[in-house]
């Protein structure tokens, strides 16, 4: 991907007193999964989060619990270090701002550029938001109020150290025009160059300990403590060696760092402007995503409507939620989370289309070739545009996380799930199986192939179920070229993946009152669609006493329905009986089995019977009038 072999990945320091949220979860799951493509690509990955642990309102936190700001840091910190665990993170670095390592490197640089005259004292008074820990601009006031928290400021008069900010204004403005990678996306750039037209003021850089001890001092004055942002943005530095390993910086850095839109303005002005007084290079790319948006308000504490996302996770899985929020959100926009979008994503990408494929080609070769990947001859011309368009895909996608559209990289291999799922379509390998089987094994081969290569590209986005589909294929390596998967190997026994969420569509609680009010109208009765299906096999269900799973034929198609019917039929004497299915309902588990369709039974009593046709001129599969 990168002409570089190494690749520094940064997330900014979450705050440690914040519950983590939506927004942590994204850019955390962001860097997590462009860090893994560019490991599948060959390079050398450095991906560093962490937490910001100083200022104001820590110590009011610890204050409030009669505990020392450490412990208060300390008992916080999981929070985030375990959600990650469970979102499947795989970071190399978690720095803590009160760790000695970074202390080191905070006092060095603010020695350095005081000794270098970018540092003096004065007296100041500004507007003071306490949420953000941070002085105010009157041009950066939204009606008077502060533009994160919608809140009134407090005036603020007291002596304080400032940075020369102003004295570098022009500097950056000239690196930003020089470097068009260097703020994306590209409106990011052009927001913050409209921000520099006008006179840039100095940075307050310090805090009196007898208004807020909890930071760390001020190597050339011991009265006071250092702002959090000269404290929390130097962690991009010392994470990779500065100051301690020289060897190691040189080789991680410039760094690649994501942030959210609303810490712009801290990444793209303070932090250049101090890394040109410091002598550091600047980084490689500072790339600002959107917010999560519930309906149209951004998701934020103080407006309640913050969704956690354990609570996505415990109820659909890490991996669904890591592909919502990657194959959602356009990189640099804003996004909004709903769960009936996350439903209908997941719905139409992950079960129907690649779980769709997974069981379709897993179920075939189970049944026609003793659960064994089939052997084939030459490949057809179909199936040489089928791995040409593999390869294509391939190249395309990495170029595509390159410039950071993961969204089109995801939708570019879907597209290509959806176009082998039209190949089975159009062969149809269940039918070819009985006349030609050398070309159902071919069929099933490509199609094979094709979900291996799928997976490994999907890999990054959802690490541990598509691990479960090349194990399944006994292909766990990550070599993307065709033809690597082995003719031979047995696959694995598996659970279906991407069970289909079932909705309650407005229409089905219609036809449901209707038929709980005993009327039913003509329109609605069509939509029922009634089959012929022939037993072919029936077993109970165990633990189940009432049930039995039915193997069916319909037309072509072999499946699976489960009936409550235990207690009226012996498996036995089902076998051969033709019966009478409704065909168009969605899949559902029943004490943990697959069942597709409900088979028609008249009762009166106890008494039941099955709807049973017997006449030979009726075969499975015919439509029911």
């Amino acid at each position: 991907m990168s002409g570089k072999n190494n690749y520094f990945l940064t997330t900014p320091l979450y705050y440690v007193n914040d519950k983590p949220h939506i927004g942590h979860a994204y850019t955390t799951i962001l860097a997590d999964v462009l860090a893994r493509f560019h490991r599948t690509a060959g390079e050398e990955v450095f991906f560093l989060t962490g937490l910001d642990e100083h200022g104001q309102k820590i110590q009011q936190a610890a204050d409030e619990k009669s505990i020392l700001p450490q412990k208060h840091c300390d008992e916080m910190a999981p929070r985030f270090t375990d959600l990650w665990e469970k979102l499947h993170i795989r970071y190399d670095d978690f720095i803590r701002t009160t760790e000695k390592r970074h202390k080191k490197v905070v006092q060095h640089i603010l020695e350095f550029v005081y000794e270098k005259g970018d540092i003096y004292f004065d007296e100041y008074t500004g507007q003071y938001c306490v949420g953000c820990e941070r002085f105010y601009t009157e041009k950066e006031l939204v009606d008077g109020k502060c533009p994160q928290h919608d809140k009134p400021l407090e005036a603020i008069t007291e002596k304080n150290y400032f940075f020369k900010m102003s004295k570098y204004q022009q500097k950056l403005i000239n690196y930003i025009n020089e470097n068009p990678d260097f703020i994306q996306p590209k409106h990011r750039k052009n927001e913050i160059l409209g921000f520099l037209r006008q006179p840039l003021d100095d940075l307050c850089i310090s805090r009196p300990k007898s208004r807020l001890n909890w930071g760390i001092e001020l190597p050339f004055d011991k009265d006071y403590v250092t702002y959090v942002w000269f404290d929390a943005l130097i962690n991009y530095v010392t994470a990779p060696g500065y100051l301690s390993d020289d060897k190691s910086f040189k080789k991680w850095w410039p760094a690649v760092h994501l942030i959210g839109k609303d810490i712009l303005m801290t990444h793209a002005v303070y932090w250049p402007t101090m890394l040109f007084s410091a002598g550091i290079p600047q980084p490689k790319t500072i790339f600002a995503h959107g917010w999560w948006l519930s309906g149209e308000s951004k998701m934020s504490k103080s407006l309640g409507n913050v969704v956690n996302p354990l609570d996505l996770i415990d109820k659909y899985g890490v991996d669904p939620l890591r592909y919502y929020l990657m194959r959602e959100m356009v990189l640099g926009q804003d996004a909004s989370f709903t769960p009936e979008s996350f439903i209908k994503r997941y719905n139409s990408d992950l079960a129907n289309d690649f779980g769709n494929l997974f069981s379709r080609v897993s179920t075939l070769i189970a049944k026609n070739f003793e659960n064994v990947i089939p052997e084939y001859n030459e490949l057809t011309e179909e199936e040489t545009k089928i791995q040409k368009s593999a390869e294509s895909v391939i190249m395309y996608v990495n170029q595509l996380i390159e410039k950071m559209r993961i969204n089109e990289a995801i939708e570019e291999i879907l597209q290509f799930v959806r176009s082998i799922n039209r190949y089975m379509e159009q062969q149809a390998p269940w039918k070819l199986v009985k006349t030609d089987k050398s070309a159902a094994a071919r069929v099933l081969y490509t199609a094979s192939e094709s979900l291996r290569i799928s997976a490994l590209l999907l890999q990054p986005v959802m690490p541990n179920r598509t691990e479960i589909i090349l194990d399944t294929l006994g292909a766990n390596g990550a070599n993307l070229k065709w033809g690597i998967l082995k003719s031979g190997t047995i696959l694995k026994k598996h659970s279906p993946l991407f069970p289909r969420i079932k909705v309650e569509e407005p229409v089905a609680e219609k036809v449901k009152q209707t038929i709980q009010d005993n009327i039913i109208t003509y329109d609605e009765f069509q939509k029922v669609e009634l089959k012929t299906a022939l037993i072919l096999k029936a077993e109970k269900i165990e633990g189940a006493d009432r049930l039995l799973k039915l193997q069916i034929e319909v037309g072509e198609e072999k499946q699976q329905i489960v009936g409550g019917i235990a207690e009226h039929y012996k498996p036995e004497e089902l076998i051969g009986k033709m019966i009478v299915i409704v065909a168009n309902l969605e899949p559902v588990t029943i004490c943990g089995v697959e069942s597709n369709g409900m088979l028609l039974a008249a009762k009166k009593g106890k008494d039941l019977s099955l709807i049973i046709i017997d006449s030979d001129k009726v075969k499975s599969g015919f439509k029911i009038f």
